[in-house]
């Protein structure tokens, strides 16, 4: 799971904060603070839905800093490793382990710290299935993505994504201590909808992941044949949407939202598709993928708000 993230100011600008400031600045930067939001996104709801209303304040706080923490964790060692590919691409080239705002040796020191506060907070403060969940997490982001497949396969985002999905299982096992069918339907749901969100992403930024070396899809690929993907897994997204409500037993609230809003989401990448397939759309700008990009987060983020609401707010299908 990804989002825009912010560009830095480069270091040659900052020289009137205060030292400390800015080094806590660097290091907040470093664990990619918008990613860790959407993720939030999903497990925040999936709380409701595993209660079927409202969990314990102080259990919602101690999963959310948990996974916050985890995330972190993630993203930092993703930061590591993917040092010299952050150099080469233009939107990257100012997070803080490019610039050397934070060496390699602190921010890997970093990261494992979060690692094991990660852990041993969700597991001492929630429950251990929970705590293992997200170092699985972790260990799926970092080993299974970033080393093993980010550099070597075009299907990179598809498999590594399930590490995005597990801030479900990680939100309703805190709840139940268990794992159930409806937390991996909303598992598929964004296990499928990670490639449409990502992909048009990679499209806007294909140049500079060719440079860096990186086979995402719409470097490897025409982007008619990843538009048809896109338009492929977003079906399978909304589809998965959908089975939640026998699964689960949504109700009305939920219906009303999930369906005209993956209905939208659809027809968007309908017509990213169409615009990859003119002739005359031969350049990114003609093809515009950001705008599913963007509209992909609001798809998710309203979906799981559905989730939380219609868990409070049940309103029985006939």
């Amino acid at each position: 799971m990804t989002a825009v993230e912010p560009r830095l100011e480069p270091v040659s600008s900052r020289a009137g904060h205060p030292g400390w400031r800015q080094g806590a600045s660097d290091y907040v930067a470093l664990t990619k603070p918008r990613i860790i939001e959407l993720l939030l996104v999903t497990t925040f709801p999936t709380m409701f839905l595993a209660e079927r209303g409202l969990p314990s304040l102080w259990l919602i706080v101690a999963t959310l800093v948990g996974g916050t923490l985890s995330a972190a964790a993630a993203n930092v060692l993703n930061c590591y490793l993917d040092r010299d590919i952050d150099k080469v691409m233009h939107r990257t080239a100012n997070r803080p382990l490019v610039t050397g705002a934070i060496s390699p040796r602190a921010a890997l020191r970093f990261g494992a710290l979060l690692v094991a506060a990660s852990t041993l907070w969700l597991g001492l403060l929630v429950n251990w299935l929970s705590a293992a969940l997200s170092l699985a997490a972790i260990l799926l982001y970092v080993g299974f993505y970033t080393m093993l497949l980010k550099r070597r396969t075009s299907q990179n985002i598809v498999w590594g994504g399930v590490a995005g999905c597990m801030p479900v299982l990680i939100g309703w096992s805190a709840v139940t201590s268990s794992l159930a069918w409806p937390a991996l339907i909303l598992f598929l749901i964004v296990f499928f909808w990670t490639p449409p969100h990502y992909w048009p992403l990679s499209m806007r930024f294909k140049e500079e992941y060719e440079a860096a070396g990186v086979p995402m899809l719409p470097v490897v690929a025409k982007d008619a044949v990843v538009a048809r993907q896109v338009v492929i897994y977003g079906l399978h997204t909304v589809l998965t949407s959908l089975v939640l409500v026998p699964v689960a037993s949504m109700g009305w609230i939920y219906l009303v939202v999930a369906v005209p809003s993956g209905g939208l989401f659809l027809l968007e990448a309908y017509r990213l598709l169409k615009r990859a397939q003119a002739p005359e759309n031969t350049t990114t700008a003609s093809l515009n993928p950001m705008r599913l990009f963007h509209y992909s987060i609001s798809y998710l983020t309203l979906v799981f708000v559905a989730v939380a609401v219609d868990s409070l707010l049940y309103l029985p299908l006939p």
